[in-house]
């Protein structure tokens, strides 16, 4: 079993009067790739907002319970929350690339958090669209607007630049949903490798996809994680009758 990177204790979390999680208990391998699944607005995405505090940035939004990063408490108010959105960055469901160059999209957060001298940003823009499979397709095209690429140039752009931050986890929310199953098998391949160098938590719709991509799963449930493990034995043998249901379509 690999160390553990995010343990999530008793947490509950309220929009106001609505509670959209109750009582989450989970663990997060390090170097793993942790699947959600579950029914439209079972807090799936919810959950992934909390584990690098996006929530806050909702009005009348309050988190109770525990969230440790590498043994840290990241729930705290005290806590930077600057310098946790650079270890744990975020894909969204559809791609974001700025509407700005190729090499100006990659190197967005250097310029603005100042992270590493502008002499070095040509090997770090090389070396981050290398790691996202972008450096032989777009190496000619460092100077071309970002949103003239293919959708599925723009979901790996949006992934380079979370790693030219040098981030230690990836949060994607649904990031294939925009995609063909060419595109996602690419952007799928593309996470098997990355996942020995990061910790990454996927929300999906897409059984198939949870089942050949994640080695860990948690099934959500009206705002409670009714199931977490390997996901190999709870795809062969769910330990509860509502995650048989809907991981073999019968509802959700």
């Amino acid at each position: 079993m690999n160390e553990i990177k995010i343990a999530i204790e008793r947490l509950n979390l309220h929009y106001g009067n609505f509670q959209a999680l109750r009582e989450i208990n989970a663990a997060f391998p390090a170097g793993r790739i942790t699947a959600l699944i579950g029914p439209s607005g079972c807090g799936k995405s919810s959950l992934l907002r909390c584990l690098n505090r996006m929530n806050d940035l909702v009005p009348g939004v309050r988190v109770e319970g525990r969230i440790r990063l590498d043994g840290e408490e990241i729930s705290r108010p005290e806590i930077d929350l600057v310098g946790l959105r650079k270890r744990v960055g975020m894909v969204f469901q559809k791609p974001n690339p700025f509407p700005l160059s190729v090499r100006e999209n990659v190197t967005y957060g250097l310029r603005i958090h100042n992270l590493a001298p502008r002499a070095d940003w040509d090997g770090i823009v090389e070396e981050s669209l290398r790691r996202a499979w972008l450096w032989r397709e777009l190496k000619d095209r460092l100077c071309s607007n970002a949103l003239s690429l293919p959708l599925d140039q723009q979901q790996r752009l949006c992934v380079a630049r979370l790693l030219a931050m040098k981030p230690e986890v990836l949060l994607l929310d649904e990031p294939a949903s925009a995609l063909d199953p060419i595109a996602t098998e690419k952007l799928e391949e593309l996470l098997r490798v990355l996942k020995q160098d990061y910790t990454v938590v996927i929300v999906t719709h897409n059984m198939d996809q949870a089942a050949r991509l994640s080695d860990f799963c948690g099934f959500f449930l009206l705002g409670e994680m009714l199931e977490f493990g390997e996901t190999a034995a709870m795809f062969r043998k769910p330990a509860r009758p509502e995650t048989e249901n809907y991981i073999t379509g019968r509802f959700g």
